[in-house]
């Protein structure tokens, strides 16, 4: 059984992915931090995030994996390194590149194949996994997303404004959505659940009980 999990930055979804997955017993893949992966590994080499060529040679060339809830870059723990804030920003514009993209969508599938999967993204039930039996696309306000970042930035002792982040979260949320390749958007058949005003716990519940809903629907 494959359940997806869409949406922009500072919804929950990570968290709620997660935490559905552990719930339910299904391994866990956190795309973002594929995207944000290779964009980290580029800035390392100092290599231009708008030359698709150089970015999509380099995402071949990498061994992305996870273990334990952490990311690994070959044999490097990259889990916190990727969600520095010039990654984050540089995510979006690697994860534009077709190249880049149907590298990490075989991959995503390969993961995927025989397995009781909860994944997380923002093409997840629209390109990787149209069939998916679970499609979740998951919203918030833009200034509740952004608070939401600024704590988990305060929380590292990283000092950011609020106005900033919300300046470069209304940024990526662009080149996210107007993309040619893979843009964010719902499936058709997406629950949208729209998470402002409620809790990962509450987020999570409902999720859960949805996808048993399925689950007992298609076992009878």
């Amino acid at each position: 059984m494959i359940v997806t999990i869409d949406g922009p930055a500072g919804t929950g979804k990570s968290t709620v992915a997660r935490t559905l997955a552990d719930r339910l017993g299904f391994e866990f893949l956190n795309t973002g931090a594929m995207y944000r992966t290779v964009a980290y590994a580029c800035l390392k080499k100092q290599l231009p995030l708008d030359d698709e060529q150089a970015v999509a040679d380099e995402t071949l060339r990498l061994k992305i994996t996870f273990a334990n809830n952490r990311v690994l870059l070959g044999d490097q723990d990259v889990t916190d390194a990727i969600r520095q804030q010039e990654v984050t920003q540089s995510a979006s514009i690697v994860a534009a590149h077709p190249a880049v993209r149907s590298r990490l969508v075989d991959l995503q599938r390969k993961i995927a194949h025989g397995i009781n999967l909860v994944t997380e993204g923002r093409d997840q039930g629209t390109i990787v996994f149209p069939n998916a039996d679970c499609k979740f696309f998951l919203t918030a306000s833009p200034e509740e997303r952004a608070r939401r970042r600024l704590r988990e930035l305060e929380e590292k002792g990283e000092q950011v404004s609020l106005e900033e982040l919300l300046e470069q979260q209304s940024l990526r949320d662009y080149r996210d959505e107007t993309r040619a390749c893979s843009p964010l958007q719902p499936a058709p058949n997406a629950i949208i659940i729209d998470t402002t005003d409620m809790t990962i716990a509450h987020v999570t519940g409902r999720l859960e009980q949805i996808v048993a809903a399925v689950s007992a629907n298609s076992s009878r």
